[in-house]
């Protein structure tokens, strides 16, 4: 596919899931917290997937990058107050105050251009390091608030069960993305040959989202997963 038609492509698909969460969290549908891990969890997997649309051309990762480009601009200017929506606020807030855009989710967004541009598709570092920010970060906040655990004693906030999905959630998450890219022959199999260095980024990531940082995880949890990728891949 051409990388033009690509971009366009990827981003009518992220622009269409997002306002989807949006549309389910500001008719109640949902609650936002769910909604915003929803959109946490389910953005990265649909555009590293759609990666796989771009031919082999040296701009395509600068083209697939305006994707979460512009969509991070928009959380920017909304956050700021330059631009209302209601329905993305309730989305993506824990209270509805818009500034809230200007963390988590901003942050997000920053990693997604940073590991599209410096890894891309032809790199094993930044899917896992991505994979594991939305699987595992995400589905921690999940299941940490729904499961009884003993919580950190070096992290309060956080609990066995959260660090636990974090693990299993990043891991399942990335070796399903490895067998998927595996099938279409953009990496080569067998998918065996993932498990030992995905297992060691999962528990490293598992390590660092257990400590007592707030707001910043999804900074820290990828670029902990780059710096271990290029050790074990």
């Amino acid at each position: 596919m051409s990388p033009y038609l690509a971009t366009l492509v990827t981003f009518l698909i992220a622009i269409a899931f997002l306002r989807l969460m949006d549309f389910l969290a500001n008719r109640g549908y949902i609650e936002s917290r769910l909604s915003r891990k929803i959109i946490h969890i389910g953005t990265g997997p649909i555009f590293v997937l759609c990666w796989l649309m771009f031919i082999d051309i040296y701009y395509s990762r600068w083209l697939a990058a305006l994707v979460p480009l512009v969509i991070t601009l928009q959380f920017a200017l909304v956050g700021l107050g330059f631009l209302k929506d209601e329905a993305a606020v309730k989305a993506m807030s824990r209270t509805g105050d818009p500034r809230e855009i200007l963390r988590g989710p901003l942050y997000y967004g920053i990693v997604f251009i940073a590991m599209t541009l410096l890894y891309w598709k032809d790199s094993l570092i930044g899917i896992p390091a991505l994979m594991i920010m939305c699987g595992g970060d995400g589905i921690a906040d999940i299941v940490g608030r729904r499961v009884n655990s003993p919580k950190l004693p070096w992290s309060p906030e956080k609990s066995v069960a959260g660090s636990l999905s974090v693990f299993i959630g990043g891991w399942l998450l990335t070796m399903l993305i490895f067998a998927i890219y595996v099938w279409f022959g953009a990496f080569s199999g067998p998918v065996t040959r993932f498990l030992i260095p995905v297992t060691i980024v999962a528990i490293v990531a598992t390590l660092v989202e257990s400590l007592p940082f707030k707001d910043i995880d999804n900074i820290t949890i990828a670029v902990a997963c780059a710096l271990i990728g290029h050790l074990v891949f």
